[in-house]
């Protein structure tokens, strides 16, 4: 029974230190020597996908460039009869790719808008679980107290128990040597009686 006990508040013990450590709003967590909370560090690594995304959209947006380049460069200027013709082509290319550019930086700023309301959700989420995981303590804390109650409420029953036995068997020892050495005196006094 006692060894039970002593389970229990370990068990008790290594869940609340687990808490503390894990799902406490004061856990740090150290990388690269800066202090984070899980909080943050969700945070943190929601930006931080957030900006690769941005980088590599703009890195697609250099390559068109550099590809865009590399026709301009390699562009032989046109005989005079067709330059009209021409120059409508490169203002119309040079509308698209306006439009285009236009287009990335509005896809870029949507995806900056949905990756700030994914990371809000993501906070709420964990404050919720968080106090979702605290009230789930606080049951279970008062659970095992209400247990280790009931444990000790059994064990003083059976040391009562115990003791009420123990003093009865005395009483009975006590009273039957009384009556062996009273049969003891009467022989030593009288010892013909008996035979």
């Amino acid at each position: 029974m006692g060894e039970e006990i002593k389970n229990v508040n370990a068990k008790i013990d290594e869940a609340e230190a687990a808490m503390k450590k894990y799902a406490s709003k004061d856990t740090v967590i150290s990388i690269g020597g800066y202090e984070f909370t899980p909080a943050k560090l969700m945070i943190a690594a929601t930006i931080v996908s957030s900006t690769l995304g941005g980088l590599y959209g703009a890195f697609e947006v250099y390559k068109d460039y550099i590809g865009m380049k590399k026709k301009i460069a390699s562009y032989e200027a046109p005989d005079l009869s067709g330059f009209d013709k021409r120059l409508a082509v490169i203002e119309e290319n040079s509308q698209k790719t306006s439009d285009y550019t236009r287009d990335i930086k509005v896809d870029l700023k949507n995806d900056l808008r949905r990756n700030e309301t994914v990371t809000e959700q993501v906070e709420r989420s964990v404050k919720s679980a968080q106090r979702e995981t605290e009230a789930e303590m606080r049951e279970m804390r008062k659970a095992v107290r209400e247990e280790l109650e009931k444990a000790r409420n059994e064990a003083n029953t059976i040391r009562r128990e115990m003791a009420d036995a123990r003093r009865e068997i005395e009483r009975e020892v006590i009273q039957l040597k009384k009556e062996v050495d009273s049969k003891i005196q009467k022989a030593i006094d009288n010892p013909l009686a008996n035979k």
